[in-house]
Order: structure tokens, then sequence, then C-alpha cells
């Protein structure tokens, strides 16, 4: 909303200074300081009225050390991660460009599927929430929507010069472009590091190729949304690891929205991806500022309403980016922690129809409760976690300069 006004100050009143509230850097570091604001600032009145509404935590009984004081946590807190990042967004990013509306659309609708099941199991006393079946729906139609905009949306491009980009005596000299409507996406150690989907389904027609790509979408923003999901069970652990990857994905946006940068660490230069830095901002100043809270021994717990679109939004971001194969290993603890679980189910079905009786992999899944079982604290199982998160962004950035 303050964009329009920063342009019309720099570009229309031509005022001295006023051009750099357009820099993405001045944008970013406010929107990750507002965010930082609202949820420290208001977080303590967030919780109050959480309280007040007694919107409490119902805690299974797992066995698990600590798990009894747990209960009656306030829980929905992630309706303060939606807010710190929504309102720095639509403050400081430009809301007309075409990533960040899907990027809110994202927030949005993945965040009201989270409270519509975490208000099921609060006010209801529905322990299960809402159905699993619903849930998918939701997922299902946030990924068509986000995969038929990026597939088919004019804004959408690929910007491919013909000459390097030179610097002479401190001036950029831009070469001629063009922007291409193309379907592609990073992997290393394949040439130039990018692959062509409608190359690779060629063969397929381009109707189908759209409609695989749209259904891959889906897969990627179901698999990682579930897995933020699954990951938020102790104290901190999502939220810290969902802030980690948020910075890896704001050099990733910071870098595919430069020229210079992005064609010398051959990256594609994406045009307008750069207020995605904003966003991110947004979204890690979020997540920090709620561990103010949720940070062992937590004072509110951000449930479904913050899981889900934890890890939504940070699977749209990748396939905004063209990263999303980058995603295993980038959100490395999500996809462990998801696996682990069907790991579990599977191997206990297996062997219980096989010989009689099931037996499991793990003393208990997802693989951070296997830890507790082990009677390790979970602020350590958290700090060890956000250790191997950290070292997995760094792995993924390194990816940069593979050729």
């Amino acid at each position: 909303m303050l964009y329009p006004i920063f342009e019309y100050l720099d570009k229309v009143m031509d005022i001295p200074g006023t051009g750099v509230f357009r820099y993405i850097s001045f944008r970013a570091g406010m929107a990750a300081l507002l965010s930082l604001i609202i949820t420290i600032t208001f977080g303590k009145n967030i919780i109050a009225w959480i309280r007040k509404k007694q919107i409490g935590e119902t805690v299974r009984d797992l066995g698990l050390a600590g798990q009894s004081e747990k209960k009656g946590t306030p829980t929905m807190g992630g309706l303060m991660i939606i807010a710190g990042i929504i309102i720095p967004t639509l403050l400081f990013a430009n809301v007309n460009n075409v990533y960040i509306v899907l990027l809110l659309i994202t927030t949005v609708w993945l965040g009201g599927i989270g409270f519509i099941d975490d208000y099921i199991k609060v006010f209801r006393k529905n322990k299960e929430g809402l159905a699993g079946r619903f849930k998918i729906v939701g997922q299902i139609t946030v990924g068509i929507i986000v995969g038929a905009t990026l597939y088919f949306h004019e804004g959408v491009v690929v910007r491919e010069f013909t000459n390097p980009i030179s610097i002479e005596e401190g001036v950029v000299e831009t070469p001629a472009y063009k922007d291409v409507k193309v379907a592609k996406t990073t992997i290393p150690f394949l040439k130039n590091n990018e692959l062509n989907y409608e190359n690779f389904l060629g063969f397929l027609g381009e109707d189908f190729t759209s409609v695989l790509y749209i259904l891959f979408v889906i897969f990627i923003i179901t698999a990682i949304s579930n897995g933020a999901n699954i990951t938020d069970g102790i104290d901190g652990l999502a939220a810290g690891t969902s802030a980690i990857i948020g910075l890896a994905i704001a050099i990733f946006a910071y870098i595919s929205g430069n020229a210079i940068f992005s064609q010398y660490l051959n990256v594609f230069f994406i045009p307008n991806s750069a207020e995605l830095v904003i966003f991110c901002a947004a979204f890690v100043g979020a997540c920090v500022g709620f561990l103010w809270y949720n940070a062992y021994p937590a004072q509110v717990f951000m449930g479904d309403t913050g899981s889900l679109m934890l890890g939504g939004v940070i699977a749209v971001l990748s396939l905004a980016l063209r990263k999303e194969l980058l995603l295993p290993v980038l959100c490395g603890i999500f996809v462990i922690e998801n696996l682990s679980v069907i790991m579990q189910v599977s191997y206990f079905k297996y062997t219980k129809k096989k010989y009689g009786e099931g037996r499991r992999i793990f003393l208990m899944s997802p693989l951070h409760h296997h830890y507790q079982k082990k009677n390790i604290h979970e602020a350590k199982i958290v700090t060890r976690f956000w250790i191997v998160g950290i070292l997995l962004a760094i792995i993924t950035l390194a990816t940069l300069k593979l050729r």
C-alpha cells in the first residue's frame, strides 16, 4: 500500500532521497522490523486474548517427558505469524506483483484451513479436527491456483540476455534480452543447472504437460505443508526451521531478481521476483518473533493455523523462484519428519500382516518424538535440528556455483 506512495514521491514529485524508499533492501528491512514488532509487541495481547477465550491445547498422552505441563497452553498462535506476514507485505511490497498476490492467497487460504482445524479441536472438543480429506481438498485447490498461474500467466517469465552484462567504469551495460514464457526449473549437475519441463514431458503434448506440471505443484505444496505440520510437535521446532529456510529463500529471491548476480551465479533472472525478498523478510521476522513466545517452554503453540501455512508458503516461494527441485535438501527436516511417519506406519502394517504383530523402526514417530523417547531434552533436540537445518540451507545455497 505504501509502494505507490514511494513511487509517486520519487518519480513524480522527484524529492531528493526518496528513491531509497523503493529499494528492495530498505523495504525488506522495514518489513522484517515491522513483522518483529507485530509478533513480539502485540504477541502478549494476542496470547492474553487466546487465554481469555480458553483456546488451550488438548494434549494426547504419548508418554513423553514434560508432556503434561503443556496441557492448556494457548494454541492458534499461528494467527500471530499470519498477521506478521500479511501486514508488512501489504505495506511495503508491490501488491500488483503476481508472485506477491499468489503468496498472500496461499497464506490466507492455508491459514484458514488450519484455523478451521484448530477451531474444531478446541471449541467442538473434537481431537480429530478437520477431516483429512477436507484438508487435502484445500491444499489441492491452492495447488491448482498456484500451478495454473505459474504455467499460464504472461507475467511469469524468465529473462534471457543475448550477451553477458558488462560493467564499464561503474556503468552497467545491459545487452538486448527477451522474456521467455517457459516452464524451466533449477536442478544441479545438469547442463546450465536447468530442467525444462516442456522438453522433459514434451512427447505428451502441450496440454498434458500443463496438467502434469499442475499436479506436480499440488504434490509439492501438499508434501511440504504436511511436513511442516508434522514437524510442529515440540517447542520452537517448526518456527525455527521455517525461519532458516525462509532466510535461504530470501537470498535466492534477491539473486534471482538481480540481473548481474543472477548471471554471474548462473541463476535464472526472473523479472519482478525481487519483490519476494520483502515477503521473505516478513516471513522470517514473523517466525523469529513467534519464537519469542514459542521457544521452550512455550507460552503459545502455532497450531495448524500456522504450521500448514508455513509449509505451503515455503513451497510456493520455491516454485515461484524455480527452486522446487532443491526442496528435498532445503526442507530436509520437513522431509525426514514426513518420511519417518510413512516408514513407521508402513513397516508396522507390513510386520503385522506378516508376523501377526506390528513392529516399529523408531521408538515413536515423527522423528523428534523418537529422540524424546530416548530421554533427550526437547530443547536439545530442537537446537540440533536447527543446526542440521542451517547445514542443509548452506548446502542448498552452495548449488548456486555448480555448473
